[in-house]
Protein backbone atom coordinates (compact mmCIF):
# COMPACT_ATOMS: atom_id res chain seq x y z
CA UNK A 1 0.00 0.00 0.00
CA UNK A 2 1.74 3.40 -1.08
CA UNK A 3 0.68 6.41 0.50
CA UNK A 4 0.91 9.71 -1.04
CA UNK A 5 0.52 13.32 0.93
CA UNK A 6 -1.18 16.44 -0.80
CA UNK A 7 -1.07 19.75 0.10
CA UNK A 8 -3.08 22.64 -1.13
CA UNK A 9 -3.71 26.26 -0.14
CA UNK A 10 -7.53 27.33 -0.52
CA UNK A 11 -8.42 31.12 -0.61
CA UNK A 12 -11.60 32.39 1.49
CA UNK A 13 -14.32 34.10 0.21
CA UNK A 14 -13.64 36.88 3.31
CA UNK A 15 -11.66 36.71 6.70
CA UNK A 16 -13.05 34.10 8.94
CA UNK A 17 -12.90 35.78 12.26
CA UNK A 18 -13.46 33.64 15.48
CA UNK A 19 -12.50 35.29 19.57
CA UNK A 20 -8.75 33.14 19.06
CA UNK A 21 -8.13 33.64 15.07
CA UNK A 22 -8.70 35.44 12.06
CA UNK A 23 -7.93 32.93 8.54
CA UNK A 24 -8.08 34.33 5.34
CA UNK A 25 -6.80 31.39 3.67
CA UNK A 26 -6.94 27.30 4.58
CA UNK A 27 -3.86 24.58 3.86
CA UNK A 28 -4.75 21.35 3.71
CA UNK A 29 -3.04 17.90 3.89
CA UNK A 30 -4.55 14.97 2.02
CA UNK A 31 -3.45 11.32 2.60
CA UNK A 32 -3.80 9.39 -0.53
CA UNK A 33 -3.45 5.41 0.16
CA UNK A 34 -3.16 3.18 -3.01
CA UNK A 35 -3.29 -0.32 -3.49
CA UNK A 36 -2.42 -0.01 -7.42
CA UNK A 37 -5.82 -0.51 -8.38
CA UNK A 38 -7.71 1.44 -5.94
CA UNK A 39 -7.02 5.03 -4.15
CA UNK A 40 -8.53 6.68 -0.89
CA UNK A 41 -8.21 9.95 0.36
CA UNK A 42 -8.84 11.88 3.47
CA UNK A 43 -8.09 15.31 4.17
CA UNK A 44 -6.68 17.37 7.32
CA UNK A 45 -6.32 21.05 8.80
CA UNK A 46 -4.64 20.14 11.83
CA UNK A 47 -5.72 21.54 15.49
CA UNK A 48 -3.77 25.05 15.33
CA UNK A 49 -4.04 25.59 19.50
CA UNK A 50 -2.38 21.75 19.92
CA UNK A 51 0.55 23.18 17.63
CA UNK A 52 -0.70 20.82 14.43
CA UNK A 53 0.96 21.92 11.40
CA UNK A 54 1.28 20.98 7.81
CA UNK A 55 4.85 19.86 8.40
CA UNK A 56 3.98 18.27 11.89
CA UNK A 57 1.14 16.07 10.38
CA UNK A 58 3.47 15.44 7.75
CA UNK A 59 6.09 13.79 9.58
CA UNK A 60 3.72 11.77 11.88
CA UNK A 61 2.69 10.13 8.92
CA UNK A 62 6.04 9.08 7.05
CA UNK A 63 7.16 7.98 10.38
CA UNK A 64 4.41 5.31 9.94
CA UNK A 65 4.42 4.77 6.64
CA UNK A 66 6.61 1.73 6.76
CA UNK A 67 4.22 -0.19 9.36
CA UNK A 68 1.11 1.02 7.05
CA UNK A 69 2.36 -1.93 4.77
CA UNK A 70 1.87 -4.57 7.41
CA UNK A 71 -0.28 -3.19 9.54
CA UNK A 72 -2.87 -1.42 6.98
CA UNK A 73 -6.22 -1.82 9.08
CA UNK A 74 -8.34 1.22 10.54
CA UNK A 75 -7.99 -0.26 13.62
CA UNK A 76 -4.11 -0.33 13.63
CA UNK A 77 -4.09 3.12 12.76
CA UNK A 78 -5.85 3.58 16.21
CA UNK A 79 -2.30 2.59 17.56
CA UNK A 80 -0.16 3.51 15.20
CA UNK A 81 -0.82 7.36 15.41
CA UNK A 82 -2.39 9.72 18.76
CA UNK A 83 -5.53 11.65 18.16
CA UNK A 84 -4.90 14.45 15.62
CA UNK A 85 -5.30 15.59 12.35
CA UNK A 86 -2.52 12.70 11.07
CA UNK A 87 -4.82 10.09 12.24
CA UNK A 88 -7.77 11.70 10.73
CA UNK A 89 -6.03 12.59 7.23
CA UNK A 90 -5.02 8.47 7.65
CA UNK A 91 -8.08 6.70 9.17
CA UNK A 92 -10.69 8.80 6.64
CA UNK A 93 -8.23 7.67 3.47
CA UNK A 94 -8.86 3.97 5.04
CA UNK A 95 -12.46 4.03 5.23
CA UNK A 96 -12.30 5.98 1.36
CA UNK A 97 -10.27 2.71 -0.25
CA UNK A 98 -12.18 0.30 1.87
CA UNK A 99 -15.44 1.28 0.40
CA UNK A 100 -13.63 1.83 -2.97
CA UNK A 101 -12.53 -1.99 -3.07
CA UNK A 102 -15.58 -3.45 -1.61
CA UNK A 103 -17.84 -1.40 -4.24
CA UNK A 104 -20.22 -0.34 -1.44
CA UNK A 105 -20.13 3.12 0.98
CA UNK A 106 -18.84 3.72 4.06
CA UNK A 107 -21.46 4.57 5.81
CA UNK A 108 -22.77 0.75 4.47
CA UNK A 109 -19.87 -0.74 6.01
CA UNK A 110 -20.46 0.45 9.36
CA UNK A 111 -24.00 0.65 9.42
CA UNK A 112 -24.71 4.41 9.73
CA UNK A 113 -27.93 5.27 8.20
CA UNK A 114 -27.31 8.35 5.67
CA UNK A 115 -29.67 10.89 4.86
CA UNK A 116 -29.14 14.67 3.83
CA UNK A 117 -28.64 17.08 6.95
CA UNK A 118 -28.77 20.91 8.07
CA UNK A 119 -25.78 22.56 8.42
CA UNK A 120 -25.55 26.14 10.52
CA UNK A 121 -24.25 28.93 8.79
CA UNK A 122 -21.70 30.44 10.90
CA UNK A 123 -21.05 34.38 11.77
CA UNK A 124 -18.09 35.62 11.70
CA UNK A 125 -16.99 37.53 14.76
CA UNK A 126 -17.93 41.70 14.06
CA UNK A 127 -19.77 44.79 15.03
CA UNK A 128 -23.24 44.21 16.51
CA UNK A 129 -24.46 45.95 12.99
CA UNK A 130 -22.15 44.02 11.27
CA UNK A 131 -22.93 40.82 12.28
CA UNK A 132 -26.85 41.50 12.51
CA UNK A 133 -26.84 42.37 8.82
CA UNK A 134 -25.06 39.87 7.45
CA UNK A 135 -27.96 37.81 9.37
CA UNK A 136 -30.34 39.53 7.64
CA UNK A 137 -28.23 38.75 4.29
CA UNK A 138 -28.88 34.81 5.80
CA UNK A 139 -31.87 34.93 6.05
CA UNK A 140 -32.91 31.39 3.79
CA UNK A 141 -30.53 29.93 6.50
CA UNK A 142 -32.63 28.41 9.30
CA UNK A 143 -29.63 27.97 11.88
CA UNK A 144 -26.82 30.65 12.91
CA UNK A 145 -23.82 29.70 14.64
CA UNK A 146 -22.72 33.00 16.15
CA UNK A 147 -18.62 33.62 16.81
CA UNK A 148 -18.43 35.78 20.12
CA UNK A 149 -16.00 37.11 22.82
CA UNK A 150 -15.98 38.74 25.96
CA UNK A 151 -16.67 42.00 24.25
CA UNK A 152 -20.10 43.39 24.28
CA UNK A 153 -21.96 39.46 23.66
CA UNK A 154 -25.33 40.43 25.17
CA UNK A 155 -25.62 43.36 21.88
CA UNK A 156 -24.50 41.27 19.95
CA UNK A 157 -26.89 38.93 20.92
CA UNK A 158 -29.90 41.31 21.08
CA UNK A 159 -29.03 42.52 17.70
CA UNK A 160 -29.06 39.48 15.91
CA UNK A 161 -32.03 38.17 17.36
CA UNK A 162 -33.81 40.87 16.86
CA UNK A 163 -33.17 40.63 12.67
CA UNK A 164 -33.85 37.07 12.93
CA UNK A 165 -36.66 36.50 15.05
CA UNK A 166 -37.15 33.16 13.31
CA UNK A 167 -33.65 31.73 12.73
CA UNK A 168 -32.52 28.88 16.02
CA UNK A 169 -29.27 30.71 17.43
CA UNK A 170 -26.20 28.63 18.66
CA UNK A 171 -23.33 30.73 20.14
CA UNK A 172 -19.49 29.68 19.94
CA UNK A 173 -17.19 31.69 22.44
CA UNK A 174 -14.33 29.78 22.00
CA UNK A 175 -13.25 29.47 25.24
CA UNK A 176 -13.23 33.51 25.66
CA UNK A 177 -15.54 34.21 28.69
CA UNK A 178 -15.13 34.01 32.64
CA UNK A 179 -17.66 32.41 34.70
CA UNK A 180 -19.00 35.66 35.92
CA UNK A 181 -19.71 36.56 32.12
CA UNK A 182 -21.36 33.35 31.64
CA UNK A 183 -23.75 33.72 34.88
CA UNK A 184 -24.18 37.40 33.59
CA UNK A 185 -25.32 36.46 30.48
CA UNK A 186 -27.53 33.24 31.46
CA UNK A 187 -30.88 35.76 31.55
CA UNK A 188 -29.91 37.44 27.95
CA UNK A 189 -29.73 34.12 26.64
CA UNK A 190 -32.67 32.75 27.35
CA UNK A 191 -34.45 35.93 27.05
CA UNK A 192 -33.13 35.62 23.32
CA UNK A 193 -34.32 31.55 23.17
CA UNK A 194 -30.27 30.74 22.36
CA UNK A 195 -30.10 26.97 21.99
CA UNK A 196 -26.96 25.83 22.83
CA UNK A 197 -23.78 27.86 24.23
CA UNK A 198 -20.29 26.36 22.98
CA UNK A 199 -16.96 26.51 25.08
CA UNK A 200 -17.75 29.04 26.92
CA UNK A 201 -14.81 28.97 29.23
CA UNK A 202 -11.38 27.83 28.07
CA UNK A 203 -10.60 24.85 28.17
CA UNK A 204 -8.65 23.51 31.42
CA UNK A 205 -10.61 25.89 33.02
CA UNK A 206 -14.00 24.83 33.33
CA UNK A 207 -14.41 22.74 36.46
CA UNK A 208 -16.29 25.80 37.94
CA UNK A 209 -19.41 24.44 35.58
CA UNK A 210 -19.61 20.59 37.26
CA UNK A 211 -22.42 20.74 39.28
CA UNK A 212 -23.91 24.11 37.87
CA UNK A 213 -27.76 24.21 36.34
CA UNK A 214 -27.45 26.80 33.15
CA UNK A 215 -31.09 27.02 31.35
CA UNK A 216 -28.88 26.74 27.99
CA UNK A 217 -27.16 23.94 27.22
CA UNK A 218 -23.59 23.96 27.30
CA UNK A 219 -21.47 22.22 24.51
CA UNK A 220 -17.59 20.87 24.89
CA UNK A 221 -15.66 22.08 21.96
CA UNK A 222 -12.02 22.12 23.18
CA UNK A 223 -12.46 20.89 26.56
CA UNK A 224 -13.45 17.49 24.69
CA UNK A 225 -10.76 15.95 22.06
CA UNK A 226 -11.45 12.07 22.13
CA UNK A 227 -13.64 9.32 23.22
CA UNK A 228 -11.33 9.29 26.24
CA UNK A 229 -12.38 13.27 27.79
CA UNK A 230 -16.19 12.22 27.60
CA UNK A 231 -16.61 10.84 31.13
CA UNK A 232 -15.35 14.20 32.28
CA UNK A 233 -16.97 16.22 30.34
CA UNK A 234 -20.47 14.61 31.23
CA UNK A 235 -20.65 16.45 34.75
CA UNK A 236 -19.90 20.01 33.24
CA UNK A 237 -21.62 19.96 29.60
CA UNK A 238 -24.80 18.61 27.98
CA UNK A 239 -23.58 18.56 24.69
CA UNK A 240 -20.19 17.21 22.81
CA UNK A 241 -18.58 18.79 19.71
CA UNK A 242 -17.08 16.15 17.23
CA UNK A 243 -14.55 17.24 15.05
CA UNK A 244 -12.57 14.45 13.21
CA UNK A 245 -9.58 16.31 13.30
CA UNK A 246 -9.65 16.71 17.44
CA UNK A 247 -10.42 13.12 17.62
CA UNK A 248 -8.50 11.40 14.72
CA UNK A 249 -10.80 10.87 12.31
CA UNK A 250 -14.19 8.53 11.49
CA UNK A 251 -13.35 5.47 13.33
CA UNK A 252 -13.10 7.56 16.52
CA UNK A 253 -15.76 10.05 15.92
CA UNK A 254 -18.44 7.25 15.66
CA UNK A 255 -16.86 5.52 18.74
CA UNK A 256 -17.52 9.26 20.46
CA UNK A 257 -21.18 8.94 19.18
CA UNK A 258 -21.61 5.84 20.46
CA UNK A 259 -20.27 6.66 24.02
CA UNK A 260 -21.92 10.17 24.23
CA UNK A 261 -25.43 8.19 23.23
CA UNK A 262 -25.03 5.90 25.91
CA UNK A 263 -24.53 8.85 29.04
CA UNK A 264 -27.22 10.68 27.37
CA UNK A 265 -25.12 13.86 26.48
CA UNK A 266 -26.46 15.68 23.02
CA UNK A 267 -24.22 15.90 19.98
CA UNK A 268 -22.85 18.14 17.56
CA UNK A 269 -19.89 17.30 14.71
CA UNK A 270 -18.00 20.73 13.84
CA UNK A 271 -14.75 21.29 11.78
CA UNK A 272 -11.76 23.31 11.61
CA UNK A 273 -12.65 24.69 8.62
CA UNK A 274 -11.54 22.40 5.26
CA UNK A 275 -13.21 21.62 1.61
CA UNK A 276 -15.79 19.05 1.00
CA UNK A 277 -12.98 16.14 1.44
CA UNK A 278 -13.04 17.11 5.06
CA UNK A 279 -16.77 17.97 5.26
CA UNK A 280 -17.87 14.00 3.51
CA UNK A 281 -16.76 11.49 6.27
CA UNK A 282 -18.30 13.94 9.30
CA UNK A 283 -21.81 13.35 7.63
CA UNK A 284 -21.71 10.13 9.28
CA UNK A 285 -22.09 11.14 12.79
CA UNK A 286 -23.43 13.76 11.57
CA UNK A 287 -26.73 11.64 11.55
CA UNK A 288 -27.45 11.25 15.24
CA UNK A 289 -25.98 14.98 15.89
CA UNK A 290 -28.39 17.83 17.30
CA UNK A 291 -26.64 20.67 15.39
CA UNK A 292 -24.49 20.06 12.13
CA UNK A 293 -21.43 22.52 11.60
CA UNK A 294 -19.95 21.45 8.41
CA UNK A 295 -20.51 24.96 6.42
CA UNK A 296 -16.30 25.09 5.96
CA UNK A 297 -16.55 24.49 1.99
CA UNK A 298 -19.16 27.59 2.09
CA UNK A 299 -16.30 30.13 2.99
CA UNK A 300 -13.38 29.35 0.44
CA UNK A 301 -13.41 30.76 -3.47
CA UNK A 302 -13.22 27.19 -4.85
CA UNK A 303 -13.75 23.64 -3.68
CA UNK A 304 -13.06 20.45 -4.46
CA UNK A 305 -14.14 18.53 -7.69
CA UNK A 306 -16.44 16.55 -7.03
CA UNK A 307 -17.71 18.76 -4.06
CA UNK A 308 -20.55 18.35 -1.51
CA UNK A 309 -24.07 19.71 -3.14
CA UNK A 310 -25.19 22.16 -0.61
CA UNK A 311 -28.79 23.18 -1.44
CA UNK A 312 -28.40 26.39 0.74
CA UNK A 313 -27.69 24.38 3.62
CA UNK A 314 -28.76 21.20 3.49
CA UNK A 315 -26.17 18.91 2.89
CA UNK A 316 -26.74 16.17 0.53
CA UNK A 317 -24.31 12.55 0.66
CA UNK A 318 -21.44 12.51 -0.99
CA UNK A 319 -20.68 11.61 -4.50
CA UNK A 320 -18.73 8.27 -4.46
CA UNK A 321 -16.11 10.13 -6.49
CA UNK A 322 -15.83 12.67 -3.51
CA UNK A 323 -15.55 9.84 -0.86
CA UNK A 324 -16.77 7.16 0.69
Amino acid sequence: MKLTLEIDTWALREPFVTARDRVTEITTLTAVLSDGRHSGRGEALGVGYRGETIRSMSAELHAVQHELQARGSVEDVQELLPPGGARNALDCALWDLRAKREGTRAWSLLGVPMAPVTTVYTLSLGTAERMAAEARERAACPVLKVKLDAEAPAERIRAIRATRPDAEIVIDANGSWTLPLLDELEEVLVENRIAMVEQPLPAGEDDALAGRGYAVTLCADESCQSSADIDRCAARYGMINIKLDKCGGLTEAMRMVEVCRARGLELMVGNMLGTSLAMAPAMLPAQFCRFVDLDGPLFQAADRDPPLTYRGTRIDPPDSRLWG
